[in-house]
């Protein structure tokens, strides 16, 4: 698979017609997250209110005078590492005050996700995106 951005999910998203080949596509760019480190899946770094095991670990790297925000995250559901992936390219390699300016409500509605994925993992999508704002704000 080609390295995505948000809008190449969309595109790829509104060309698949039915959920299941949508279920299908967040599956597999889950399987694109880059590997988590080890030394960070612990419960400092779980994101609590998901049903599965989720991990988030921010960072902030200074580059060119600007400070820029990634973040890695895992989890042991598949369907969650591929939402984690939707975030990240969002998010990530985002200059901090851009970073914190950002609606990820607002992309996320143009995938229609909110009412296809289950109540539980819509709570941990938003668990995720609580710690992403947290970081920012404490930044």
């Amino acid at each position: 698979m080609k390295t995505i951005n948000f809008e190449n999910i969309l595109e790829d998203f509104n060309f698949l017609e039915n959920w299941e080949d949508k279920y299908r596509y967040i599956i597999d760019i889950g399987k694109e997250l880059e590997k988590y480190p080890e030394e960070f899946r612990n419960e400092d770094y779980r994101v609590i209110g998901c049903a599965s095991q989720v991990w988030f670990y921010p960072k902030i790297v200074e580059m060119n005078d600007q400070k820029i925000f990634s973040f890695k995250g895992d989890s042991d559901a598949m369907i969650v590492r591929g939402l984690i992936k939707i975030l990240t390219t969002i998010y990530n390699e985002t200059e901090i005050q851009e970073a914190s300016n950002i609606d990820p409500y607002r992309k996320l509605e143009l995938l229609n996700l909110k009412e296809h994925i289950s109540s539980q993992r819509s709570n941990g999508l938003n668990s995720i995106i609580l710690k992403i704002k947290d970081f920012l704000t404490n930044s």
